[in-house]
C-alpha cells in the first residue's frame, strides 16, 4: 500500500527505533506501518547504525535514518530538530524497540552482575522509554501514541535474570508515563510479544528453550520466525482505533501467558 494513501495509519508520521536486521520486530513494524499509509523515520546507534541504514533500504519507500543513542543526552536533544529538518511538524507515533543487557546480566543468575552492568540494562531497556518520550514530546500532540515492546515481566523466566528486572521497570515506566501524558491526549502502551528469533533473541542464553515450550503451550500456536502478528498489533495501537487505551500491556504471544501448564485439560 502506498505511503500516505488509505490504511490505518494514513497520513501519520511514525518514529521507529530498534531496527537492525530485517528479522527484527521493529523492521516488521516499520514495514507494516508503511503498508498502512504511514511515513516512517528509523533511528539507529553506534555500530548498529550501519546495519539500520542497510536494512532501511529493504523498505519501500526507503525511510530516513537518524542517529540516536538513547543513553546520550546530545542525541536525544537533537532528535526533534532533526525531525523538523526532515519537514516533520508533528510526530503521531513512536515505537520503542530498544533493549540491551551486558552478558553478565543474562544466564548466570542474579548474583553475577554488579551495578555497573545492571545500570546499563536498566538505562537502555527501561529509562530510555521516558527519555524517548521526552525527546519527541515537542512534536507529540493529542492522539499521538507511544508503543514499546515488552517481554512479560509478571514471572521469573529461565536465564532472563536482570533483563527481566529491566522489563518490569519498563512496564512500570509505561504506566507512569501514561499517567503523566494522558492530559495531553498521548497514549502509552506495551506489546508483550512471544519469543521471536531475532538478533536480540538469539543473544539470550537458552533461547531455544523458549521456542520449544512456547509452540507447545500457546493455545493458538506460535511461530518464532514470524514477527508479523506483533507488528500488526503495534500498528493497531499506533492507529486511532484505540483512542481510550493507555497504560495497557497487550499480549501477542499465542495465548501463552494465560496458560498455567502444558498438561492436557479434562476432556
Amino acid at each position: 500500500m502506498a505511503q500516505g494513501g488509505s490504511g490505518l495509519l494514513a497520513g501519520k508520521r511514525i518514529v521507529v527505533t530498534g531496527v537492525l536486521t530485517d528479522d527484527s520486530i521493529a523492521h516488521a513494524i516499520a514495514r507494516r506501518s508503511q503498508d498502512q499509509g504511514a511515513e516512517v523515520v528509523l533511528t539507529g546507534a553506534g555500530r548498529g547504525l550501519s546495519l539500520t541504514r542497510r536494512t532501511a533500504r529493504k523498505l519501500d519507500p526507503v525511510p530516513p535514518v537518524l542517529e540516536l543513542d538513547v543513553t546520550q543526552a546530545e542525541h536525544l536533544d537533537a532528535l526533534t530538530p532533526a525531525l523538523r529538518d526532515l519537514g516533520w511538524s508533528r510526530v503521531d507515533g513512536v515505537v520503542h524497540a530498544i533493549g540491551f543487557a551486558p552478558p553478565a546480566c543474562l544466564g548466570s543468575g542474579m548474583f553475577t552482575a554488579g551495578w555497573d552492568d545492571v545500570s546499563v540494562a536498566l538505562h537502555v531497556s527501561a529509562y530510555s522509554l521516558k527519555a524517548l518520550a521526552e525527546a519527541t514530546l515537542p512534536l507529540l500532540g493529542k492522539g499521538a501514541s507511544i508503543v514499546a515492546l515488552d517481554f512479560d515481566a509478571a514471572v521469573a523466566w529461565p536465564a532472563y535474570d536482570w533483563m527481566g528486572v529491566a522489563k518490569a521497570a519498563l512496564e512500570s515506566t509505561s504506566r507512569y508515563l501514561a499517567r503523566d501524558l494522558g492530559g495531553r491526549g498521548i497514549r502509552v502502551n506495551l506489546v508483550a510479544a512471544g519469543p521471536i528469533r531475532t538478533v536480540a533473541g538469539r543473544s539470550i542464553p537458552g533461547f531455544a528453550t523458549f521456542e520449544d515450550v512456547w509452540s507447545k503451550r500457546a493455545p493458538l500456536g506460535w511461530a518464532v520466525d514470524d514477527a508479523d502478528p506483533v507488528a500488526r498489533s503495534c500498528v493497531a495501537l499506533l492507529s486511532d482505533w484505540f483512542p481510550a487505551t493507555t497504560g495497557e500491556i497487550v499480549h501477542v504471544d499465542g495465548g501463552f501467558h494465560a496458560i498455567g501448564t502444558d498438561a492436557p485439560g479434562p476432556g
